[in-house]
Formats: structure tokens, sequence, C-alpha cells
């Protein structure tokens, strides 16, 4: 299994997380195209942090490795790296395989 798939599940599994706590109506869809945040995003400010802070656990029982999704160099990404499930798993591959 490749890291960046890996890495998608990790984000899937933070995603099904959230939908277990909400309503059939509030269902957030998990594909790589799921808006994260940006106009038309399918969360709200609270769970792309809760979205972050498990994805960020995730990795690190993963990988043993501690990523930082918040940092300065995630925030100054031309494209930001929780526009959708895809650009957030790109980013974290970049991140993984700098380390």
């Amino acid at each position: 299994m490749s890291t960046r798939t890996d890495v998608v599940d990790i984000i899937f599994s933070a995603l099904r997380s959230l939908n277990s706590e909400r309503s059939d109506g509030e269902q957030i869809p998990v594909t790589e195209a799921t808006k994260l945040f940006g106009p038309d995003a399918s969360l709200d400010s609270l769970s792309l942090v809760s979205i972050i802070v498990d994805v960020e656990s995730g990795v690190s029982d993963r990988f043993a490795r501690a990523i930082s999704l918040t940092d300065d160099e995630a925030m100054s990404q031309a494209v930001s790296p929780f526009s959708t499930v895809d650009t957030l798993a790109d980013y974290i591959v970049k991140v993984l395989e700098r380390s």
C-alpha cells in the first residue's frame, strides 16, 4: 500500500468518525473531491478542526511521526491544503517525504 493511499484512508476514517456523530441529512461525502474548506465547503470550522486533530493523530499512529497541519508552512501554501481531501492528502505526503 502506498503512503498516499494510507493517508487518504486516515482522512476518510476521520470523516467517517465525524459522520457517526451527525444525522443522516448532515453526512459529509467521503470522497477525495470532498471540499473541506472554502466556498461550498462540507465542513464548518469546528468540524474542520476536529478532522485536523483526528488526521494528525492518525498519521502519528500509522507512520510513527508527529506532524502539524496548522503550522506556518501549511497556512502559507498558494492552494490551501484544506481545500479538499485530495489537496490535504497531497500536502501530508509532501510533509512525510520531507521528514
